[in-house]
């Protein structure tokens, strides 16, 4: 087994999906264990640091990365196992920017309101006790809340010679901003260039479903995951396992065509696994599918379903390859 760590420089971020060169050539079976930068490349530190003063909209969601994954092939299934995520500093961020959030006015939902008030909040790590601690700046509330580490961004190089901001979330993956990118889960996406090119980054240490102001508790990130790649079978979006679900994310905008394109790749993904056609595949995903929101704040808006393995016949998923990572985990030691 190889394992590559790596903690990239500030002038090695990428900060698009394709266009930029790979930092590395691995083999699939590759364990990477890897540092990214938060969303903010760490500029928000304390409250009195607002957006429009600390930040480039030029430079947000810095990827470690991107990977070039020998033997990959347009048409084929890059799979991510992530193993471990570990907050890599004491502290996150989150804050209010400008017409940006699920619940303002924004460049794409224009209106003539004026923009909410810049506001920077600082949640402080406790490691020990796997929590961190939101508190308010108008009252005197304090809450510790259970930490949940998670991707905001897990994506390849898009087709057709495409550069993508790693704001954007599409097939490609990218962007997402689902809470269900957890130590635990398994991606699953297309190969859609020689060599996969892909990257992550975007540590959140808690968020919740929708990721309502735009913002999550932001974090730099220790990940530990294994690399591994199936010829063809490439799902055209990105898609999820984990010991409990199956899970697809589409991306855009509206929200409801999000929706539909998660429901119709489960629907194709309930052909692939069980031979069902599409009738059958849609009425049994009327009855038993689960749509969690991802993010409602992004350039496009990212919807998932999510169907209970326990309500499915066993399958062999990509051949049964996320129980063999998920054995291969258990034999790794900490970092």
């Amino acid at each position: 087994m190889d394992i590559l760590e790596f903690t990239p420089k500030p002038d090695q971020y990428a900060w698009t999906f394709g266009g930029a060169a790979p930092t590395h050539r691995i083999k699939p079976g590759t364990v990477l264990r890897l540092w990214s930068d938060d969303a903010f490349c760490g500029r928000l530190r304390n409250i009195t640091d607002l957006p429009s003063a600390s930040l480039d909209s030029r430079y947000l969601n810095p990827q470690t990365g991107p990977f070039y994954v020998e033997g990959a092939e347009p048409g084929d299934t890059l799979v991510l196992h992530f193993i471990d995520m570990t907050p890599a500093r004491s502290w996150g961020a989150s804050a209010t920017i400008p017409f940006f959030g699920g619940l303002t006015g924004t460049d794409r939902t224009a209106t003539l309101q004026e923009p909410l008030p810049e506001r920077t909040w600082i949640y402080q790590v406790d490691s020990a006790r796997k929590t961190v601690t939101f508190e308010a700046q108008a009252s005197e509330l304090s809450l510790e809340l259970p930490m949940a580490p998670m991707l905001g961004t897990v994506g390849v190089a898009p087709a057709l010679g495409e550069v993508r901001s790693s704001l954007v979330p599409d097939m490609f993956g990218g962007n997402m901003d689902t809470p269900e990118m957890r130590p635990g889960a398994t991606c699953y996406l297309g190969v859609n260039v020689e060599g996969a090119l892909f990257s992550v980054g975007d540590g959140h240490y808690r968020q919740g479903e929708g990721e309502s102001c735009g913002t999550a508790v932001e974090g730099a990130m220790n990940t530990t995951l294994a690399v591994e790649l199936i010829k063809g079978g490439a799902p055209v979006w990105p898609r999820i396992e984990d010991d409990d679900h199956l899970m697809v994310i589409g991306s855009s905008r509206p929200l409801e065509d999000a929706w539909r394109i998660s429901q119709v790749d489960m629907v194709l993904w309930f052909g692939e696994l069980f031979g069902l056609d599409r009738l059958d595949a849609y009425q049994l995903l009327s009855q038993i599918s689960l749509a969690p929101l991802a993010n409602v704040v992004d350039t496009n808006f990212s919807a998932m379903t999510k169907v209970a393995k326990s309500l499915l016949p066993p399958t062999q998923v990509y051949g049964g390859i996320h129980r063999h990572l998920r054995e291969l985990a258990a034999t790794l030691s900490p970092h």
